[in-house]
């Protein structure tokens, strides 16, 4: 039996509650277990300032997977702060940062999902919606955060969004138009060098972009790890990135 591929993904910052709780690097379980679940490795990846550790922990991975968080840092390309932006975590920033910039000079698979979108774009050059309500008032809703009586669920379906034929995305999909969870306040604004659309939804809000030079680097605004328990093209969509990460040499 082949070697499952090991997945990187990095954690994010708990900030200590004095007295009851140190400071903690954290993730939700769920991107861990859909991974765990289609035979891959997944590997929880601290936020450390020693870059030699960083890289030795990144030469022990196939693919890295960017998840869902907390807002980007404007700082990183290059705006004054919304009074809107959310919780910021600059360790996680400059890892995932990092961790992207020596995946895509080694063309290792990247899949990204919704902060993900985000901090790909940052890394490539481009820039954000710091809140879209305020921003992009004329657009959709995207916001439907689960709220404390558990509605929306997170696998909710929200709106539409439309796929680019002939994109690795729609390939995965299977399908030009589908319907998708939406959890997020942020958005892709100018989009960076290297990218290409995939995905975009009604309101023109780019909701899908990958890259442009043979790389399986494919990014999407929505949470399909919420979705492959009943969407066979969600579900495609991790078993493309982890066909692409498998260990070489391997049959």
């Amino acid at each position: 039996m082949s070697r499952r591929p090991v997945i990187g993904i990095a954690t994010q910052t708990l900030n200590a509650i004095p007295g009851q709780l140190p400071l903690c690097w954290v993730m939700s379980q769920r991107y861990v277990h859909v991974l765990a679940g289609l035979r891959a490795v997944p590997w929880l990846i601290p936020l450390l300032h020693d870059e030699s550790v960083l890289r030795d922990t990144y030469d022990r991975l196939d693919g890295l997977f960017l998840t869902g968080g907390v807002d980007v840092d404007p700082a990183r390309y290059g705006e004054p702060r919304h009074e809107r932006c959310g919780v910021l975590d600059p360790d996680r920033d400059e890892v995932e940062t990092t961790l992207l910039r020596w995946a895509m000079a080694d063309h290792k698979p990247v899949l990204a999902v919704c902060r993900g979108i985000q901090i790909l774009n940052v890394a490539c050059g481009g820039t954000l919606y710091q809140d879209l309500d305020s921003q992009m008032p004329e657009g959709l809703k995207h916001d439907y955060f689960p709220q404390a009586d558990g509605t929306p669920h997170r696998d909710s379906l929200t709106h539409d969004v439309r796929v680019e034929p002939g994109t690795r995305l729609g390939t995965c999909l299977g399908s030009e138009r589908t319907c998708v969870n939406s959890m997020h306040h942020q958005g892709i604004k100018r989009l960076a060098d290297g990218l290409k659309v995939s995905a975009r939804a009604p309101d023109g809000l780019i909701e899908g972009v990958e890259g442009t030079n043979g790389q399986f680097l494919v990014a999407v605004q929505w949470h399909p790890e919420e979705l492959t328990d009943t969407q066979a093209g969600m579900r495609r969509l991790f078993t493309a990135f982890l066909d692409a990460a498998k260990p070489r040499n391997e049959s």
